[in-house]
């Protein structure tokens, strides 16, 4: 079932990527525009806090749900039009996973601004997705593949903020967002333990 709807979504991705071609869109121009959704999003969040009315924060809140989803239709288009015609480079690698960052760093901050989430719960949530790229990132310098290595990786924790800001919306005064960022909090610095130990291990063989 899941290898029919990821075949599905794959495919439905390289259609857009040769749409987007035929457009004159390069791969590094849809990475910005990946990060620019991003930020928008995180000011959604913020603004959704910051509102007392419950239809604005609403409002807001499936606004800041669209745009961080185009964010990442945007983060797998442009990995998709660089394979498909041949455009990948080291440095559209490198500004990817860089602006990837950006994109992280700005809806969770966004949310912690907003009141959305704990703060202390919100930093570790923030410090755990930057050093999950950062660890792969770190492990793969050393020849060390980290790929699938972990709890979760970006795709789940945008999933996550995804569903808990759905929620956010249909039942507010529960406060599904602070409980999806606890949620996050702990799978992403579970997924460092993981991929620490994992490196150890690889690494400890080879010596």
């Amino acid at each position: 079932m899941l290898t029919r709807v990821r075949a599905k979504v794959q495919g439905w991705i390289i259609a857009e990527a040769k749409l987007m071609h035929r457009a004159g869109l390069k791969p590094n121009m849809v990475s910005v525009m990946g990060v620019v959704f991003g930020i928008l999003s995180g000011l959604a969040y913020w603004a959704a806090g910051s509102s007392t009315n419950i239809e604005i924060y609403r409002i807001y809140l499936l606004l800041a749900v669209l745009l961080i989803s185009l964010s990442g239709f945007c983060d797998a288009l442009d990995g998709a039009l660089a394979r498909l015609y041949g455009e990948i480079t080291a440095f559209g690698g490198f500004l990817d996973s860089l602006l990837d960052r950006y994109v992280d760093a700005a809806v969770i901050c966004g949310l912690i601004l907003g009141g959305l989430c704990e703060i202390p719960w919100g930093l570790l949530a923030l410090l755990g997705s930057l050093l999950t790229s950062y660890a792969r990132a770190r492990s793969e310098a050393a020849d060390v593949p980290m790929e699938s290595i972990g709890l979760i990786e970006r795709a789940e924790r945008l999933l996550i903020i995804i569903l808990a800001s759905i929620m956010g919306i249909i039942l507010p005064e529960v406060q599904p967002l602070n409980v999806g960022i606890i949620l996050l909090a702990l799978a992403s610095n579970l997924t460092v333990a993981q991929r620490t130990f994992h490196f150890y291990k690889k690494t400890r063989s080879k010596k």
